[in-house]
């Protein structure tokens, strides 16, 4: 029986950065003009509570995407990733929504958005080292794209990155048709080591929370079911969509606006499910705040494990292997765990008293291992920095 879940390592960024650099000169016959990387990012809490105009509370991951980007003398744009066989080639005023698939629309989108929006973007040829996880619910997707903005040669501004931050939103939402709502893009273009970023989405206002779960004994797990899921595949757009009703049922202009007593009355019972996990998941990323800045790392653990119940039971976004990584994590010695991102899969989070952690993990294994699963990966989380240039 295994006795703990597979670790995935970040890497060290500048040894990613020289390889990645060498595969474009082995690709390109030329040095790129220059290495770019964006994290993957852990939300705490505050699930889809973007697109319902409430606050988010996420942490960039040390693990990123890479991307080795040079300028060519066409207006061609060349894709090679090192996670696939095939390279990608075409020309940005050919690109629509059903033009491109796969990765690539998620590169090709913000190409075609930065240039929507005004950008001068030339022709490039771009070869990308992908180090998020796939469909774990750790955006790899926004890390892709904020990546990618970058090695497009947009400015590294605070004014200029909200604009990227929109442009990335929009390939996301118009060319792969993801319904997101921005929390992913915004902590890999601005995230802070050693700290979390309360993004309050009636307000667009931001500002760093300190994480140091180490202070109070602690660390934060991530544990990867392995249970891959989509953000284009439908369920997260039916989330979107019934959310839209219920905000439009109450009368207000985003679902977080509305009161306790005014979702409580609602008639439709699906529609008052979603109502209601998002003004009590709003009101726990308010919690969270004042217990971090007070380091009151229980009280955070407490409303991890409430909100993991409200996604489960009213928002209905968890699985099995999410609630079994939950369960098993708390009966462990946890002091809270949820599940992290769209759901229907991906990854869930323990906080862990740090002299506990190989017993955690031990015992997510072994309940995998019982109901036949495949193993979980795990990967520890310090709270990382926003996307910049690598060399």
């Amino acid at each position: 029986m295994p006795t703990r879940p597979l670790p995935v390592e970040p890497g060290d960024p500048q040894q990613i950065a020289q390889a990645l650099s060498t595969a474009f000169a082995a690709e390109h016959d030329r040095s790129p003009d220059g290495v770019y990387a964006a994290p993957g990012r852990v939300n705490l809490i505050g699930e889809h509570l973007d697109y319902n105009g409430g606050r988010v509370l996420p942490i960039a991951l040390p693990h990123a995407c890479y991307v080795a980007s040079g300028l060519r003398e066409d207006d061609l744009v060349t894709v090679r990733s090192l996670q696939a066989d095939e390279v990608w080639e075409g020309r940005l005023d050919e690109v629509t929504p059903s033009s491109v698939t796969g990765f690539v629309a998620y590169v090709a989108g913000v190409l075609w958005a930065l240039r929507e929006d005004g950008f001068d973007v030339p022709g490039l040829d771009l070869v990308i080292d992908g180090r998020v996880p796939l469909g774990a619910g750790l955006s790899s997707s926004a890390a892709l794209e904020v990546s990618v903005a970058l090695a497009a040669g947009v400015p590294r501004s605070p004014d200029v990155r909200e604009r990227l931050v929109s442009a990335c939103m929009r390939a996301e939402n118009d060319i792969v048709g993801a319904p997101t709502g921005g929390m992913d893009q915004a902590i890999a273009a601005f995230a802070t080591p050693d700290h979390a970023l309360l993004i309050d989405f009636a307000t667009r206002e931001r500002r760093d929370v300190p994480w140091d779960p180490a202070s109070a004994g602690m660390s934060l797990l991530v544990l990867d079911t392995r249970v891959q899921h989509s953000l284009s595949d439908g369920s997260y757009g039916d989330r979107r969509s019934e959310s839209s009703a219920a905000a439009e049922a109450l009368g207000v202009g985003s679902l977080a606006e509305a009161s306790r007593d005014a979702v409580e009355a609602l008639d439709d019972d699906t529609l008052r499910r979603r109502a209601r996990h998002v003004v009590t998941e709003d009101a726990r990323v308010g919690a969270a705040v004042d217990a971090l800045e007070a380091g009151d790392y229980t009280t955070v653990g407490t409303l991890f494990t409430a909100s993991h119940a409200s996604m489960r039971d009213d928002y209905q976004i968890s699985c099995d292997e999410l609630d079994v990584v939950v369960e098993t994590a708390l009966a462990a010695g946890a002091v809270g765990a949820r599940m992290t991102g769209g759901g229907f899969g991906g990854s869930a989070i323990a906080l862990v008293p740090s002299d506990r952690l190989g017993l955690v993990e031990r015992a997510v294994a072994a309940a995998f291992a019982d109901r036949g699963w495949d193993l979980p990966a795990v990967l520890e989380a310090p709270a990382s920095g926003a996307a910049d240039r690598l060399r």
